[in-house]
């Protein structure tokens, strides 16, 4: 880590206060502000009163997108900035952390927190299911992969759709080895990869397309695979197939023990609605809640 010498004393008669400097400091290391700017910023904010971003923004020297940068730093909350990450820029969450539809995802954090994963402690497993395709079912699950890692949360998110899998594409990631090389004991928890730039986060892509989905699903070894995960993680995200095609679904929330289900504004039909949830309810899985997708 390289020195940062900012001017001493920019009024020469009161010593610069810890918390007046830890924005600067940050912004300083990523480069976007010169120490002696600190300074100026440090001593228009005493003559005006202000706090140090909006002095800042004042005299031109720093943006609103500056500011929130060094806020996300300052109090771990991390989010990419565009152009820096294979992470697709659809993924609104780890992007922009601060708009209206992130705080939806946060919201439903909560409830899932408060309804399922702060219930027990054994509740670490939750899969994302819906009746059709092009529910959002992948876009949800990746969203609220990193908005739990920003809270902190140990999250793995595991593409489980080896029928038609996204995640290792909305992550960036190969996809040649994943989730079916493991169960079909070609391959270890080595296979799931961190994602760069956002704490926490960690995602086991579907891997190559097996012939048996299901069969590889049904065998014991994928219920001890998430036991196993679980020691390791404080929340796991499950992706699925359209559980009107496959039941896939089904035997990926019975794994899991719970499911989320997600449905569509003038897309899912109330029949198929009810057909997954009775589905699920069958398999002796806890239906968690369902999700007004609408993004």
């Amino acid at each position: 880590m390289r020195q940062i010498d900012f001017p001493s004393n920019p009024d020469d008669t009161l010593p610069i206060k810890h918390e007046e400097l830890s924005l600067g400091v940050i912004l300083v290391k990523e480069g976007r502000l010169t120490p002696e700017n600190v300074g100026r910023i440090v001593r228009f904010q005493r003559e005006k009163g202000l706090r140090f971003g909006d002095a800042a923004t004042q005299l031109g020297l720093l943006t609103q997108a500056d500011i929130q940068f060094a806020l996300s730093h300052q109090f771990v909350y991390p989010y990419l900035e565009r152009g820096e990450s294979h992470v697709s820029e659809d993924l609104v969450a780890a992007y922009e952390p601060f708009i209206p539809q992130v705080e939806a995802l946060r919201a439903l954090r909560s409830q899932l927190m408060l309804r399922w994963f702060d219930s027990d402690p054994t509740r670490k497993a939750l899969a994302i299911i819906g009746a059709a395709r092009k529910e959002g079912r992948s876009y949800l699950a990746a969203n609220l992969a990193v908005v739990f890692s920003q809270l902190g949360e140990r999250t793995l998110l595991i593409d489980a759709n080896m029928r038609n899998p996204c995640q290792h594409k909305l992550f960036g990631l190969g996809n040649r080895n994943g989730l079916s090389a493991v169960l079909s004991g070609r391959g270890g928890l080595e296979l799931i990869l961190r994602i760069p730039g956002l704490l926490d986060l960690s995602v086991l892509p579907a891997g190559a397309q097996p012939p048996n989905p299901l069969e590889l699903l049904s065998r014991p070894l994928f219920a001890q695979l998430l036991n196993d995960l679980a020691q390791n993680f404080d929340v796991i995200l499950l992706d699925s197939p359209a559980a009107a095609e496959y039941t896939d679904a089904q035997m990926i929330a019975v794994r899991a023990g719970a499911a989320m289900i997600v449905v569509r504004k003038n897309a899912t039909r109330t029949w198929q609605l009810r057909g997954v949830s009775e589905s699920v309810a069958q398999a002796r899985a806890t239906v968690v809640g369902t999700v007004f997708n609408d993004f």
